[in-house]
């Protein structure tokens, strides 16, 4: 399920740096609590999806990331700079509601993926 266009619309964006997660409640009374982890891993940045399908990139070991900032981009978006340095990603409000609607599944998923690369959530 994916929502591009912008029908959604934040009413509070919340960074709660000591719970490591964004909070942010839509016009239409959902609200979404996003781990930093699950952010950065989700980033929408090239780094992370690559230049086209199936360029994604797994990113392993980010159990312990949080979030420094958030920078407003227009009306649309939102810059969000992580204390490992990631800043490139710009999640639009649509990309944000998605995460938040599958993020059981795209979790699932991720784990999923770490482990069959042998890979761990924790810092190397």
């Amino acid at each position: 399920m994916s929502d591009l266009g912008t029908t959604h619309w934040p009413i509070e964006v919340r960074l709660k740096k000591a719970e490591k997660r964004l909070e942010i409640d839509f016009h239409d009374g959902t609200t979404f609590r996003l781990p930093a982890e699950y952010l950065r891993v989700e980033s929408p940045s090239a780094e992370v999806q690559g230049h086209g399908p199936h360029q994604k990139q797994l990113v392993p070991g980010k159990a312990k990331v949080g979030i420094k900032s958030l920078e407003p981009v227009g009306h649309y978006a939102v810059r969000i700079l992580f204390d490992d340095g990631h800043d490139t990603g710009i999640y639009s409000w649509a990309y944000l509601r998605t995460l938040g609607i599958e993020q059981e599944k795209r979790w699932r998923n991720y784990l999923a993926a770490l482990q069959s690369a042998g890979m761990s959530r924790e810092d190397k």
